[in-house]
């Protein structure tokens, strides 16, 4: 008999995407995305972090500071990007998992990428303009958004198995 406590695909995928989170040096925020095509298989995967070549040393972390350049945002390329330009093959009809609803930056390249479905898990700020100009494009250009509930609040990956 085959065991029931399986995860399932959504679940998988966003498990993915969370782990790939654990790359992010942000100590604020760690996102990551993990972009599947129509077969179920992963094509595209990424998390938040400073262009390559540029050291996580000699760019700011800080969230806020009186000159905005001397802030991570400027430099910062979202999980979502990074799993665009990561990408193996052609996203059209694709799926993207992120743990955080993407903000307007990202839902323009989703929307250009092809990607026909966006699987997210927070909602943390849908009240700003950001997010909200996200949901107008998606709705417009016909790419689905869900919010993932899932089953499993806790999956524990044991590196100490012993085989």
């Amino acid at each position: 008999m085959k065991r029931d406590d399986y995860i399932s695909w959504d679940e998988y995928f966003m498990g993915i995407a969370m782990l790939s989170a654990k790359r992010s040096k942000d100590p604020s925020t760690q996102v990551g995305a993990c972009i599947v095509d129509k077969e179920n298989k992963v094509v595209g995967i990424g998390y938040n972090g400073f262009p390559i070549g540029c050291s996580d040393d000699n760019l700011p972390w800080e969230r806020q500071a009186d000159d905005n350049n001397q802030t991570k945002y400027p430099y910062v390329v979202h999980a979502e990007a990074n799993a665009i330009l990561n990408s193996t093959k052609d996203l059209h009809g694709a799926r993207i998992y992120v743990d955080l609803f993407p903000c307007n930056e990202c839902a323009k390249l989703i929307i250009q990428s092809g990607i026909k479905e966006v699987v997210f898990l927070s909602d943390k700020y849908k009240d700003t303009d950001s997010v909200k100009a996200s949901r107008k494009m998606f709705n417009l250009s016909g790419v689905k958004e869900r919010q993932l509930i899932v089953k499993n609040k806790k999956i524990i990956l044991d590196y100490n198995i012993v085989l």
